[in-house]
């Protein structure tokens, strides 16, 4: 091994949690994909189905889907996603080893690469990237806002939860990066609202008008047909989801609080262990020239924190919540750093013990989970 990462310990971080990837994506292939095969399966043969975009693209190229196509396709879009991830970094920050500590307490965060390993070919990841992109294109024109309107839908259709999950923090990023620089003049705002009703017509279509209206033994017998190998009937047992109304969803989302409550002080936990990214991540704020700025970065915080606490209330996959949660943090910081600021902004320290304790910490963590931590 390089002499260099023995001797910088944020360099060995990174080593370290490369391992640990390799380590989760070897337990995550021996796992039964259930809800990241089925949602292959699922295409728009019915007319308009809510969470059958991947499905109906994947049906372009596979007559008969394999399994093996979630690890493939999966796997693809985490590449692209880290891929993403390391340009976007460079650009914001560049990399040499005073920002070795930032790229640590993000990108190898048990919330982020690792859990999104974990979630294998869940479309969490979808979001992520997409927001990526939008943080990586030119801002200058309405042609942004139109691309993120796009994006938005293309979430919605994937999966309607992405409405919660990953679009405020790409209307977010569309306010810092475009309407705080370019103005709030009246095409400006007249696109911007058209967008938001666009999606938001598509979402309660999606939500209230996305489910099949055939009998679910018709519906699986189609998904079979869709198999490679039908005689894996456990892997639709997941199917109840496209019948299963809101009020239902709710109702056991409630019925599993008291239980999925225990793991609030371990996401609290997670979250302290990232108090070095927390604090840049506040000075970063207070640096910013314009009051205006700062107040709307806090609004955006605010409104992404109030979604993702819809969204508990209604979906218990808690601990994907917490952990997209801290994703759409960590780009809304990527986001605030191309804002003007009155003064710079230190780094994390590379040689400080606590930092370098809690990027360890971090470090040894391999995912945070899908439902309960861990």
């Amino acid at each position: 091994m390089n002499p260099r990462v023995w001797e910088n310990p944020w360099r060995l971080m990174l080593v370290v949690n490369a391992a640990v990837l390799i380590g989760v994506f070897l337990y995550k292939i021996t796992l039964p994909p259930y809800v990241p095969y089925i949602h292959l399966l699922v295409d728009y043969h019915f007319g308009f189905t809510k969470r059958a975009l991947v499905g109906a693209v994947a049906s372009l190229f596979f007559t008969q889907v394999p399994v093996w196509l979630v690890f493939a396709l999966g796997s693809a879009v985490w590449l692209v996603t880290l891929a993403l991830f390391v340009r976007l970094f460079w650009r914001t920050f560049g990399f040499n080893d005073a920002q070795l500590p930032l790229f640590v307490f993000m990108a190898g965060s048990p919330f982020f690469l690792k859990n999104f390993m974990h979630t294998l070919g869940h479309f969490d990841i979808y979001g992520c990237a997409l927001a990526i992109c939008l943080l990586l294109m030119p801002a200058r024109s309405l042609w942004f806002v139109i691309a993120a309107a796009v994006a938005a839908i293309i979430l919605v259709l994937i999966h309607h939860i992405h409405l919660l999950m990953y679009v405020p923090t790409i209307a977010v990023i569309v306010v810092l990066r475009h309407y705080l620089v370019r103005g709030f003049g009246r095409l400006n705002v007249a696109v911007g609202i058209a967008a938001l009703a666009a999606i938001g017509v598509l979402f309660l279509a999606a939500q209230f008008y996305g489910s099949m209206a055939i009998p679910q033994d018709e519906f699986v017998r189609y998904m079979q047909g869709r198999m490679a190998d039908p005689s894996r009937t456990g892997l639709l047992s997941f199917s109840y989801i496209w019948y299963q109304p809101l009020a239902t969803e709710i109702h056991d989302t409630w019925a599993r609080m008291p239980s999925n409550l225990l793991g609030v002080p371990v996401f609290a936990v997670l979250i302290w262990l990232h108090a070095p990214l927390w604090r840049y991540f506040a000075d970063l704020i207070r640096s910013l020239a314009s009051p205006l700025h700062r107040r709307a970065v806090i609004a955006g915080i605010v409104a992404v924190s109030l979604a993702y606490l819809v969204m508990f209330a209604i979906v218990f996959d808690y601990s994907r919540w917490i952990s997209n949660w801290a994703v759409c943090m960590f780009l809304i910081l990527h986001a605030v750093k191309t804002l003007p600021g009155a003064e710079p902004v230190a780094s994390l320290a590379t040689d400080d013990r606590k930092t370098s304790v809690l990027g360890w910490t971090i470090t040894l963590i391999p995912r945070v989970g899908i439902v309960r931590p861990f």
